[in-house]
């Protein structure tokens, strides 16, 4: 049994066929998931699919690029949505200093917000790093998360970063970048990460794995990702899905 701890079966592309993605990833191990909502939209949409679905788990939050339309009332509207049955974990949050949507203060100020909303929940987090790392990793220390732990999403960054991520108490999420030809880097921290740290994630519809790198990713594809990682770690791949679906369930509590 696989675990994606973190994909979009709630955006356009994939919400239209997600009964039939559902049943793909099952025939390829994939039997636990989590859709994360990153606003209105992609919230209810995540809310809903987690009723029709056994083993969708859904993640609530507000996404960096979104991080000027946050406001008391979106916070109330989360804080309602996070009491919610099978939502695991607060985000995605974090900084995204590539699309540039709004200041880097205004982004700071919300990723702060959503971490204490967490606490306030204890729930753990799940975080978004664009070109923003020496940001996140320090919003990240002062506001002490290691009491509730979280997610570096799609992580793929070298070991120094991973080590210092890893200090914080974040587990550390890999996807189909660690594929990539050119990601030796990330497959050296992929090496480090500790056994009970490590997750896997497809970011579905983004950042499709070799062999199916170029085309729509859907949760399915995990498959590759662990395949990959158990192979840069010199297991098998039975204990490197068992070890990593452990981990995520272990650290939504369910």
């Amino acid at each position: 049994m696989i675990f994606d701890t973190h994909t979009h079966l709630n955006v356009k592309g994939l919400k239209e066929e997600a009964r039939v993605i559902v049943e793909n990833a099952r025939k390829l191990g994939v039997h636990q998931m989590a859709v994360v909502g990153f606003d209105f939209e992609t919230i209810e949409m995540a809310l809903e699919q987690v009723g029709l679905f056994e083993g969708v788990y859904a993640i609530v939050g507000w996404h960096p690029t979104e991080a000027a339309s946050y406001t008391d009332e979106v916070e109330e509207y989360l804080k309602d949505k996070l009491q919610q049955e099978k939502v695991v974990a607060v985000g995605e949050m974090g900084l995204d200093y590539h699309w540039d949507t709004a200041p880097h203060e205004v982004q700071k100020d919300v990723f702060r917000k959503q971490i204490r909303l967490a606490k306030s929940v204890n729930l753990p987090i799940t975080v978004h790093n664009r070109e923003s790392t020496e940001d996140v990793y320090q919003i990240l220390k002062e506001e002490d998360v290691r009491d509730i732990g979280g997610i570096m999403h799609s992580f793929n960054l070298d070991p120094s970063w991973a080590e210092k991520f890893l200090d914080l108490g974040m587990h550390l999420s890999y996807n189909g970048i660690m594929t990539f030809k050119n990601a030796e880097e990330v497959r050296e921290s992929a090496r480090m990460t500790p056994k009970d740290r490590l997750l896997v994630e497809t970011d579905a519809p983004y950042l499709a794995p070799v062999p199916k790198r170029g085309k729509r990713n859907e949760p399915a594809y995990v498959r590759y990702v662990v395949e990959c990682l158990a192979e840069v770690r010199g297991t098998s791949f039975e204990e490197m899905a068992e070890l990593t679906s452990r981990n995520a369930r272990s650290l939504f509590n369910l």
